[in-house]
């Protein structure tokens, strides 16, 4: 495997602030690859000019695209639709599938065919591991230039809001070679969700330790906080997975293990410097012994390892205590409330670790990328299409056309992100935080709503529509509460962030990376509900180590170093 360098956050600033301040408006008219206007002259072109200019000749970008499950009106296909003609109409790029595949593991599967026999398309999204194989068998156009001279303001934006890391992800021997998803920080705290109206019931107070946790779910379980007279409440329920260890969904109890500096499913590097499975290290054996302690006791929902669908104790409202990131009030809080119109859920930080600071992993900012053969004759095309489809999807564009795109998905109930050419969608990574702070100013009137963009001027919006008529429109609901709580803790909260140095696969992974996560899940499961007992937890360590994991750890540790 090359050697690889990764660009510095303050050379990628650099880099991507570049272009944005370069030049000034020139003439009016449609631009080729080479920034002539349509008339053949050249012209002093801002970044945008160049970003959004139109080629004076068709350009054909053949791709992989994903078959979405979306059923268009008759006549209409997957390659030719109203939002490829929109593009189309934009760019005079023609867009053209080389092939398709209905599902992600028949994608991922085609792709691998399509680097294994050397017969990329002219522009594919690949994943993490797909782009290492590609750029060490020199497959790839670079597309620093490119990105440089043909990236929209918006496209560099939304990359500077990583500080770097996004592009820095893509970038091999200070070469670029894909273009970045970015993906919401946000979503990868896992937060405390709560029953309010049980917690003031029972008047307990709001929860910050683990002791807190364990006293509410103590209470929840055996005190009827909803009744109706029954015992049929549980505490604090979870998924059988247990952690999810990158971006979490409902019910995983990432955060117990990170109050114990636990970071299971992560690699992260000890005391000393050295890179470590977060799985192994001994913080995990505690927070191991306080859950399998809890469930033993009760104040752990019994069943949470045998439901067919995680949230159904939090939709039947059986639970009010559970683990789940910021946006949970869209799904499945939202059928707890249809459910019962009484429910009340806060957002907390907790547990919080013994200094009292609340500790989270977070998710790698990027796990998707559009690359481009090498060879191919218009490279820019891949960034003129990324940034123009991300000019809509960020609500930008409010020209005729787009708004025919939004009335068409709103008779139809087709998403038109499913049609874009590349399944590879930017914001900006604090964008929940932001949009927080934002309608916090817009209600105290500090600032005009009217000033907003479109996607804060919604949340704005709806979260007005929400005080005005609690609970009375769901889709207000859902966002205004996910910002109210969700958005208020994560823009409030001094968090200790941590990140894994690695996200990728390695050599010896491809063949034993299964083994050993079914071991991992078996084993902490197991202890938890008690069919093994703590000190299973030292015998997974050493069979880990055994069954290929020493070996991975080298290999991760060769690559996070040199990165």
């Amino acid at each position: 495997m090359k050697r690889t360098k990764l660009l510095t956050a303050s050379l990628v600033l650099a880099f991507a602030l570049g272009a944005c301040s370069s030049g000034s408006t020139g003439e009016s008219g449609s631009t080729d690859s080479s920034g002539k206007t349509d008339s053949g002259k050249s012209a002093n072109l801002t970044s945008d000019d160049l970003a959004y200019g139109k080629y004076k000749e068709p350009v054909t970008l053949n791709i992989g695209f994903k078959i979405p499950d979306d059923k268009l009106k008759d006549g209409d296909t997957n390659d030719n639709n109203i939002a490829s003609r929109y593009f189309e109409s934009i760019t005079n790029i023609k867009v053209v599938h080389s092939w398709e595949a209905k599902g992600d593991d028949a994608f991922k599967q085609k792709v691998n065919l399509a680097i294994a026999s050397d017969d990329l398309p002219d522009a594919v999204v690949v994943d993490r591991n797909q782009l290492r194989k590609l750029i060490d068998n020199d497959m790839l156009e670079d597309l620093t230039g490119a990105l440089d001279q043909y990236g929209s303001k918006l496209v560099k934006d939304i990359y500077n809001s990583t500080d770097g890391r996004a592009l820095a992800d893509a970038t091999y021997d200070g070469k670029l070679y894909g273009l970045p998803n970015v993906a919401i920080e946000a979503d990868a705290p896992s937060l405390l969700w709560v029953r309010q109206d049980w917690l003031d019931k029972l008047k307990l107070p709001a929860p910050k330790t683990i002791d807190d946790v364990e006293a509410i779910a103590q209470a929840f379980a055996t005190q009827d906080p909803d009744g109706n007279g029954k015992n049929d409440t549980v505490g604090l329920t979870g998924d059988k997975q247990v952690v999810y260890g990158q971006k979490p969904n409902p019910n995983g109890f990432d955060s117990i293990f990170s109050a114990y500096h636990a970071f299971p499913k992560n690699w992260i590097k000890d005391a000393d410097g050295n890179v470590i499975y977060g799985s192994i290290t001994p913080e995990n054996k505690e927070a191991l012994t306080k859950l399998a302690d809890w469930y033993k006791r009760g104040l752990i929902d019994k069943q949470f390892a045998l439901y067919k669908e995680t949230q159904e104790p939090i939709v039947a409202n059986k639970t009010g205590l559970f683990f789940g990131p910021w946006w949970m009030p869209y799904w499945p809080l939202a059928d707890s409330v249809t459910n019962d119109t009484k429910a009340e859920w806060h957002a907390y930080p907790a547990p919080a670790d013994a200094s009292g600071k609340f500790v989270t992993h977070m998710a790698p900012v990027t796990d998707r990328y559009i690359v481009v053969r090498k060879g191919y004759e218009h490279p820019e095309a891949a960034v003129k299409m990324l940034n123009v489809f991300t000019r809509y999807e960020r609500r930008q564009d409010t020209s005729e056309e787009a708004k025919k795109l939004d009335n068409y998905a709103a008779e139809t109930g087709v998403h038109i992100r499913n049609f874009y050419p590349f399944d590879l969608l930017l914001d900006y990574a604090d964008a929940v935080v932001k949009r927080y702070n934002d309608v916090q100013q817009a209600l105290k009137g500090s600032v005009d709503p009217n000033t907003f963009d479109p996607d804060t001027k919604l949340v704005y919006d709806f979260t007005v529509l929400d005080n005005e008529n609690p609970k009375k429109n769901m889709d207000a609901w859902k966002p205004a509460n996910a910002y109210a709580f969700g958005g208020k803790v994560l823009a409030e909260t001094d968090m200790e962030k941590v990140y894994s140095v690695f996200y990728g696969m390695t050599r010896t992974m491809e063949t034993k990376w299964a083994t050993l996560e079914k071991l991992e899940n078996e084993t902490f499961l197991k202890i938890i509900v008690g069919d093994l007992p703590i000190s299973a937890f030292d015998d997974f360590v050493t069979k880990w180590k055994q069954l290929g994991g020493e070996q991975i750890t080298k290999e991760v540790a060769e690559i996070a170093n040199k990165e």
